[in-house]
């Protein structure tokens, strides 16, 4: 059939350039094959259409009509294709603006992948043929599977409930989720499912709770959302998350004892020490020979070391600090209101024991207490990007690089927190 146009016409050439562009189709995972082919068939398209408008010829027409339906159908799959592999980056973009770019890009090829779908749906219908209908049908296809994309977008943010995951994560999840009505899901059977259920519900954050999907928004905006609270109304936002995580109930008579026996035989203000020794992104674990320098420093400005995290060799603890380090082990801060308690332990050292601030590597289990107006000062090889947006945002939020002079830095604001 298609021999019927010369090739020196546009229906010719458009012939030529599909069978070109069919014979990619095996080589689309090659870089820059993809490109290429849409090029070619976006010239058919071109191409053909201009022809069409001026043969007469019943089977000359009937020519570029086939290789229409050809052309859009391959376009719908392709488009599919593209909108599937756009939203995957889309949502794992690195800023809330980036991923809603990208998902805005993402509906305009579904729109495209629908609209080329009709095109050769309707050109089927003028040749009426079952294999033109066939590749019409797989065009529909495509163009639903596009718009299936958009409208299975899962909006909602992951909330980890498994030990494995980072702790401190969940603290961004519930304050950018009070601060901006997102969506939360937990996945069922997780470890601490029921305490990270319980948490987020004490937080007033019941309704933001969705069944869980896959592929979750990327927790990557969250400290963008929660710097740009602090940025409009810092005391506000310190308000409404100290509400939200420490709830109208005061502290439990347990809590209170238990740091009373840990922390109460020791007097004057107080420094938290974090101590981090993962295996996930190890070159952020606390470096013992910079601790050790810390800690001498917070001993010789008159305050006393409070270690907490990950475990720490006992040489380094000198004898007037206080180890807490592991305590989140213990069945005080593993049941079903452990995450509170945890928070409720770092208020109670702040108001009852003289707790002024914390230093510690760049751990996100650092962070509930920092956002509830705990001063923190969070050591770094280099700037955070995502932590970097709370400095000048989050009272009292200092990022520090191990640069020369930076051991300084940490002195003066030793001193200052005394005052």
């Amino acid at each position: 059939m298609t021999s019927l146009l010369a090739n020196e016409t546009d229906g010719g050439k458009a012939v030529t350039l599909l069978a070109e562009a069919t014979a990619l189709q095996g080589t689309l995972h090659w870089p820059g094959v993809r490109d290429d082919y849409r090029s070619l068939l976006e010239q058919v398209v071109l191409l053909a259409t201009r022809e069409l408008e001026s043969v007469v010829e019943s089977r000359e027409v009937a020519v570029l009509q086939w290789v229409l339906v050809q052309a859009f159908a391959a376009r719908a799959e392709d488009a599919r294709y593209g909108a599937g592999q756009l939203s995957r980056g889309s949502q794992r973009a690195p800023t809330l603006e980036d991923c809603e770019d990208g998902w805005q890009r993402v509906e305009e090829i579904a729109g495209t992948a629908e609209e080329v779908a009709l095109a050769a749906a309707g050109f089927a219908r003028r040749l009426d043929t079952a294999k033109a209908r066939e590749i019409a049908r797989r065009a529909e296809v495509a163009g639903k599977a596009a718009r299936k994309t958009v409208l299975e977008r899962n909006r909602a943010y992951t909330f980890h409930a498994d030990p494995g995951f980072s702790f401190g994560e969940g603290w961004y999840l519930a304050a950018a989720a009070l601060f901006a009505g997102l969506s939360i899901q937990i996945r069922p059977g997780a470890a601490q499912e029921v305490q990270a259920r319980r948490f987020l519900v004490d937080a007033g954050l019941e309704g933001a709770l969705r069944p869980y999907r896959s592929r979750p928004a990327s927790p990557k905006h969250l400290t963008h959302i929660i710097a740009e609270a602090f940025r409009a109304d810092a005391p506000g936002a310190q308000r409404a998350l100290r509400a939200g995580f420490l709830g109208d109930e005061s502290p439990s008579a347990t809590l209170r004892s238990w740091i009373d026996g840990k922390v109460g035989g020791e007097p004057g203000q107080k420094v938290l020490l974090w101590v981090r020794t993962g295996d996930h992104d190890a070159q952020r674990n606390t470096c013992f020979d910079e601790l050790r320098q810390i800690s001498e420093l917070v001993v010789n400005a008159g305050l006393t070391p409070i270690f907490f995290g990950d475990n720490v060799p006992l040489e380094l603890v000198p004898p007037s600090a206080v180890n807490l380090t592991l305590c989140w082990k213990e069945p005080l801060f593993q049941g079903p209101d452990m995450r509170r308690a945890q928070l409720h332990l770092f208020e109670e050292l702040r108001c009852r024991h003289g707790l002024v601030g914390q230093i510690g590597v760049t751990t996100a289990g650092m962070d509930g207490p920092a956002l509830m107006g705990l001063p923190t000062l969070y050591l770094t090889r280099e700037r955070n990007v995502r932590l970097g947006k709370w400095v000048g945002a989050v009272p009292g939020y200092q990022e520090v690089v191990r640069e020369p002079g930076y051991v300084d830095i940490i002195r003066t604001t030793l001193q200052q927190w005394q005052q």
